[in-house]
């Protein structure tokens, strides 16, 4: 008997367990996951008593003999040994996160739609046993970083290296755990892209179409749309963009506008017709459908996920350009379009690959194994297009047996407070400003999947932070398992005492079993956020059974209440193990601290998470813990009142508010030819000119711009473009009084029409 299991029986002087009934539920067959039910789980549908579930004493004693058994003798999960290959007898599970674009600075809403949530599941599914390679990077072709290497006087090279070392130091400080996080500007990129491009065009899914297009003979370029404006053709606004008009808000093409002048040197440019590719999407789309109805019948995709596929194949698939005028980007290898390259919306999903390849010379393993794989694509609603119709027709048009996505999930959008994240307004923290806060990564990580956008948007608030974080974190999770390890340091010598169960223990045990149950159900599902909430109530049920008991209290009295507080003290420590294995996906840092202070041995995680969820007694009586503190601290009012002014764009609080003038309802009783703004104009600003402001709002107007152009050229619903549309009116507008302008000048003289 070691020395510690000689103090527990001299505290308690227990039995053990005794008088168990060898009975337990029968605990169906882990499913293939190719075939596994897409029903919900249950979660919500036990009966319930008073606001608790009602126990049966079949689930009672079936939880208390899964108890008696305690760790298995598997070995624990290893560490990983790269590269990480497809293995023969195990679940072979490929994540991807949604490629982030180079030179934007991810927020919150970022992090959440893509990394952290693919992270979480990646996590979790190694914890579970599954062989996971999880890979992602940065996209770094396309017109944006053209334009941002010219607004920062670099090489597009040059800005790639950059905002990708930015990306990387983010992701690590959420402690993001890729496998692999590479990049799109490879020589694999090139490699890959150009041979599904020739394997494309020989099965005759490409087709030759001519394009009229704006050219600047004096830069050289044909003009994307970002980089022309003119008068509007329909309203005669002055300074009408080559994607649609600020003014009036109609779409438009860039050569229907009067007086074009290129942005970069106000010469007037000439329209060319432009030869490009595009990708027969009509002539592949039967194929995609009988794949589509497989992948959605036998995966997890999202219901957003579904929705917005379904509304791109109703009203039929349309050819899609795949070449741009442009010279950064993966070069078009046909003799004929030699001077162009890819689209990023063909290219960059192809990164996914080439990232795959750059990680291993064994990539195809991954890519080219359908049946011995399976794909998880995590990603923003507005990327599901591009994911579900165009790389997948991509991959099919190839004919090369590659790996197709079995499950796409989809966040909805995170705002923030009550309007969107901005970096040119100051409104929201950004990836790396979050380090700054002093707040821990753990437990941004913790707020964001607890606000996960997961069936409509979300919002990410200062005030519900602080309290999430002082009630659930804090008060709830911290204080239960604080408390089961300071009662064995405190009352038993640092050593798990020996447990007699009675029948409250064991309705215990039922419900703690229970909760973990619908855990795994809905981490297998990817319900991210919603698997969270039965960790927390995992630890309120330790609250009130503490609480009920008093072992404090009992430890002070004869034998048997020394015996009970020895029963609820283990129970209690025991919970606070599961919960350390349950926390691991959202909370690596935290639960990695609870297991280092309970010295929890390493078999416990395996054990915890194997087939449906099994709660077993992993710290025996005579275990002995380690020193234990308490995990979180809280979050102060006047703290967090300077980080939601900080992160707010709110004025300086010396500087006296502006006067705001109003005018649309007076302007529209006007005639045309009295000049009158249209907008609430900040008195004061217009002449004040932010070049800093100016360039920040530059890059939002473009970044939104192109995904104003992605819904049109996906045909999307009127009315989302037209909301998308607003939202880019009004980043522009914020561009002109940025820039020193009239928000919108005088209106045109003349008759109105």
């Amino acid at each position: 008997m070691t020395a510690c299991q000689s103090a527990a029986q001299k505290v308690l002087q227990g039995k053990g367990l005794q008088g168990m009934k060898s009975y337990m539920q029968k605990q169906p067959a882990p499913q293939s996951s190719q075939c596994r039910e897409t029903q919900p789980c249950n979660s919500n549908s036990a009966e319930e008593e008073g606001g608790e579930r009602v126990v049966s004493e079949e689930e009672m004693e079936a939880a208390a003999l899964t108890w008696s058994k305690g760790l298995n003798t598997c070995p624990p999960a290893t560490k990983k040994q790269h590269p990480i290959l497809p293995q023969e007898g195990k679940r072979n599970v490929l994540v991807t996160s949604a490629l982030p674009y180079v030179n934007n600075v991810p927020h919150l809403g970022n992090i959440i739609g893509c990394v952290l949530s693919a992270d979480v599941f990646s996590r979790y599914g190694h914890l579970r046993g599954w062989n996971m390679l999880f890979v992602c990077g940065t996209d770094e072709y396309g017109t944006a970083t053209e334009n941002k290497a010219r607004e920062e006087g670099l090489t597009p090279q040059q800005i790639c290296d950059k905002y990708h070392a930015v990306h990387s130091s983010i992701y690590k400080w959420f402690q993001i755990d890729f496998d692999y996080f590479g990049r799109t500007t490879t020589e694999k990129q090139t490699e890959i892209a150009q041979d599904i491009f020739w394997r494309l065009h020989e099965r005759g899914f490409l087709i030759e179409d001519t394009v009229e297009q704006l050219r600047c003979e004096n830069c050289q370029r044909f003009l994307a749309d970002r980089f022309v404006e003119g008068i509007c053709p329909h309203c005669s606004y002055p300074e009408a963009r080559g994607d649609q008009c600020d003014k009036c808000g109609r779409l438009i093409n860039a050569v229907d506008l009067r007086e074009p002048q290129c942005k970069v040197c106000r010469q007037t440019p000439v329209i060319r017709s432009s030869k490009h590719l595009f990708l027969d999407l009509p002539k592949l789309e039967s194929q995609l459908e009988q794949w589509l109805e497989k992948s959605t019948s036998t995966g997890d995709w999202t219901a957003n996920a579904k929705q917005i596929t379904r509304s791109w194949l109703r009203d039929g698939l349309k050819p899609r350009c795949i070449t741009r005028d442009l010279q950064w980007g993966t070069p078009v290898p046909h003799a004929d379009f030699k001077e162009k390259v890819f689209y990023v919306w063909f290219d960059a999903p192809i990164g996914y690959l080439s990232i795959t390849a750059n990680y291993t010379s064994k990539w195809e393993k991954w890519w080219k194994n359908p049946h011995q794989v399976e794909l998880y694509n995590f990603m923003a609603k507005d990327n599901v297009p591009f994911h579900s119709v165009v790389f997948p027709c991509s991959l099919l048009g190839a004919q090369d047996n590659y790996t197709l996505v079995n499950h796409l999930i989809a966040t909805e959008y995170l705002n923030y407070e009550d309007t969107k994240f901005s970096k040119s307004r100051g409104v929201g923290v950004f990836g790396d400003m979050a380090k700054d806060t002093g707040i821990p990564s753990d437990v941004w990580r913790f707020y964001l999947l607890y606000v996960r956008p997961e069936g409509q948007d979300s919002a990410f608030s200062w005030a519900d932070m602080a309290l999430k974080n002082n009630s659930e974190l804090l008060n709830n999770l911290g204080n239960f398992i604080n408390r089961a390890g300071m009662f064995v340091t405190k009352f038993f010598e640092g050593c798990v005492p020996v447990m007699e169960l009675q029948e409250e223990d064991k309705k215990l045990l039922a419900l703690v079993s229970w909760e973990l149950q619908q855990y795994i159900q809905l981490m297998d599902k990817i319900k991210i956020r919603d698997a969270l909430k039965h960790i927390l109530n995992i630890s309120r049920h330790g609250n009130q059974y503490i609480q009920v008991n008093e072992p404090w209290k009992k430890i002070k009295g004869g034998d048997s209440e020394r015996q009970r507080a020895g029963t609820v003290t283990g129970v209690s420590v025991n919970i606070a193990c599961l919960l350390s294995v349950m926390l691991s996906p959202y909370m690596p840092a935290v639960s990695q601290t609870i297991r280092d202070q309970l010295n929890a041995p390493p078999s416990c995680i395996n054990t915890m998470l194997e087939d449906n969820g099994t709660f077993v007694c992993s710290l025996s009586a005579g275990h002995r813990i380690g020193a234990v503190s308490p995990l979180f601290q809280k979050l102060e009012a006047d703290q967090i009142e300077t980080l939601k002014k900080k992160f707010g764009g709110q004025q300086p609080e010396d500087e006296p508010p502006k006067k705001k003038t109003t005018v649309r309802n007076a302007a529209s009783a006007q005639s045309a030819a009295v000049p009158a703004p249209a907008v609430a104009v900040e008195v004061g600003t217009v002449n004040q000119v932010d070049p800093e402001k100016a360039k920040q709002l530059t890059q939002a107007v473009a970044e939104q711009g192109e995904k104003v152009r992605a819904l049109k050229a996906q045909k999307a619903e009127k009315a989302v473009i037209t909301a998308e549309v607003t939202k880019l009116l009004d980043l522009k507008k914020q561009l002109a009084l940025a820039e020193g302008k009239n928000p919108e000048p005088a209106p045109q003289k003349g008759k109105k029409k």
